[in-house]
Formats: structure tokens, C-alpha cells, sequence
């Protein structure tokens, strides 16, 4: 399947996947709605995993095979979902206090800071045209920015604009690193996914445990039907993510711009299931990002 329609996909589950979080940690505790929607994710790939060390063993899915590995490869796992982990636990806490519409304009800036690593780690050298779409991005973000303010989000002052932000950077980090994953060391997306998934849940436990032994100040949680979907619909994003970025054409920096597109589903969701207001202002700018990453797409 081509690398630029399995990003398309991935950007539709993804949209999905951010109105189920907004969904599940509205009114309600967040650190274990996140622990337990990651390991709804990990149950799916655990199997798999053990399955890999039975010798000459061949998985009846191939959709769901993956391989072996050592302890260089767990540790490059580990790091990968450490980052994920991070950027997820800010964005959670800063999607649960803002209107879901203005934390995803904020996230739909990620192919930004993912283009300039590019372009440093891997030679990726954007033409004229992509330029213009960093330009109509970055122009139409802070346009964002101003009419965040007519709901009390003043960019430069507010610690959840702040986490999105920095869950933002992070998460550019780690596209970045999908891609040295995939490509530089050319690991299957399946094996990628599954000890992702399972090191996302170590990664997690801490915190998990810390929010039971109430070591924090800490709200209540109730169990919601969304809470499982979430993994459901970004382990769909995640594998069309990851195998069209093991496609040798597959550049980065564009995969991350279709990738953010999910802006658009979690904008139209906020109007119709989280009743969200100010649509007026915010919807140019949110059409203008769009516009900046499909120039930069169709260069």
C-alpha cells in the first residue's frame, strides 16, 4: 500500500483517537486512564511477544508476527517508549484542561519541529514550496494563538498551553526516532508496535502505582467504555504509521505533516460531541494549518 495513503489512514484513526481521550479523561483521573488504555494496547501484542521465542515458530497472522530480539533492542524500545510516555502524560493533563480543538491546533504543529530534525539528522531538504507551507503553518498557529485567548488561553502564560507544547516537541522527538527505527535499523513495524506497546506499560507503572498509594494530591477515576478504545484505534493509526514510514520513498517530514491531519477530525469532533465554543475564530486558523501542511504534501 502506498506510504502516503497508510498515512492518510493513520491521521483518521488518530483524530478518532484523540476524541476518545478527550472522552475518557473528561471529569476524571488521568494517570489511570492512561495506564489502563496503554494496556489494553500491550494485551494485544503480548501474545506475540512470547510467541517469538518459540523456535521456528510461525505466526498464523502475519499481521501480528514479529521477531526476536536482544538486549541492545530492548533498550532501544525502552527509549522510544520513554519518550512517548512523556509526551503522553503532559498532553493528557493539558488536553483534560483545555478545549480539545485548541490542544490539537497546537499538536498539529509537531511536522514542524519533526521537518527541522529532519533536515539535520536526516538530510531531508525541503523545497520552496514546502517552505511555504512552514510559513502558512506557523503564521496560521499564531493566529491560533490570539483566538485562544478569547477563552482564556494566553499562550506565553498558561502552564497547559505549556505542556502541550513541550508534549509537542517530544513527540517530534520521537517521530524522529520511528524513523531511525524503521529505516536506519530496519525493523518490522509489528515488532516495533509490540515492544513499544509492552515497554509503554513499564514505563507507566510507577506513575500508576504512585497515583494508588495516593502519594500525589490525585482526582477520582471512573471506568469508561471509551478508556479501551483508545488503544484500539492508535494501535490502527500507529501500524499504518509505522509501515508506511518503512517504506524506503517514505520521508519523514511529509509522513508527520499527513499524520497531523487528524486536526481536522478531533476539530469537527469537538463541535459535535463536546459542544465547544468560539468555533468562528478558531476555525480559519485551524483550516490555515491544514492548508500548511497540505502545501507542504503535495510539494
Amino acid at each position: 500500500m502506498d506510504w502516503i495513503l497508510l498515512g492518510v489512514i493513520s491521521a483518521v484513526f488518530l483524530g478518532v483517537y484523540d476524541l476518545l481521550k478527550k472522552r475518557s479523561i473528561t471529569g476524571n483521573a488521568v494517570i489511570p486512564v492512561l495506564f489502563l488504555s496503554i494496556c489494553c494496547g500491550a494485551i494485544v501484542w503480548l501474545p506475540s511477544i512470547i510467541l517469538s521465542y518459540i523456535d521456528n515458530y510461525d505466526h498464523p497472522i502475519s499481521f501480528f508476527s514479529i521477531e526476536p530480539i536482544g538486549l541492545k533492542e530492548h533498550v532501544q524500545f525502552f527509549s522510544k517508549s520513554s519518550l512517548v510516555g512523556t509526551s503522553w502524560i503532559l498532553s493528557y493533563f493539558a488536553l483534560k484542561n483545555m478545549p480539545v480543538s485548541l490542544a490539537t491546533g497546537i499538536r498539529a504543529t509537531s511536522p514542524l519541529w519533526t521537518l527541522g530534525g529532519a533536515i539535520i539528522l536526516f538530510a531531508e531538504r525541503p523545497n520552496w514550496q514546502q517552505w511555504l507551507g512552514i510559513f502558512v503553518t506557523l503564521a496560521f498557529f499564531f493566529l491560533l494563538s490570539l483566538a485562544g485567548k478569547k477563552e482564556g488561553f494566553i499562550f506565553h502564560r498558561n502552564g497547559w498551553v505549556g505542556c502541550m507544547i513541550l508534549a509537542t516537541l517530544i513527540g517530534a522527538g520521537s517521530a524522529l526516532y520511528d524513523k531511525l527505527l524503521l529505516t536506519e535499523y530496519g525493523y518490522p513495524a509489528a515488532t516495533v508496535q509490540a515492544y513499544f506497546s509492552f515497554y509503554l506499560v513499564l514505563f507507566m507503572l510507577p506513575f500508576a502505582i504512585g497515583w494508588k498509594l495516593r502519594i500525589w494530591e490525585r482526582g477520582n477515576f471512573e471506568w469508561r467504555w471509551s478508556i479501551p478504545f483508545i488503544s484500539l484505534c492508535l494501535l490502527v493509526a500507529d501500524y499504518a504509521y509505522f509501515s508506511g514510514l518503512g517504506d524506503p520513498e517514505s520521508m519523514i517530514s511529509v509522513m508527520s505533516c499527513i499524520r497531523r491531519g487528524s486536526a481536522l477530525v478531533v476539530f469537527v469532533g469537538g463541535y459535535l460531541f463536546f459542544k465547544e465554543r468560539n468555533y468562528r475564530a478558531k476555525t480559519p486558523c485551524i483550516l490555515g494549518i491544514l492548508l500548511g501542511i497540505c502545501i507542504i504534501v503535495t510539494a
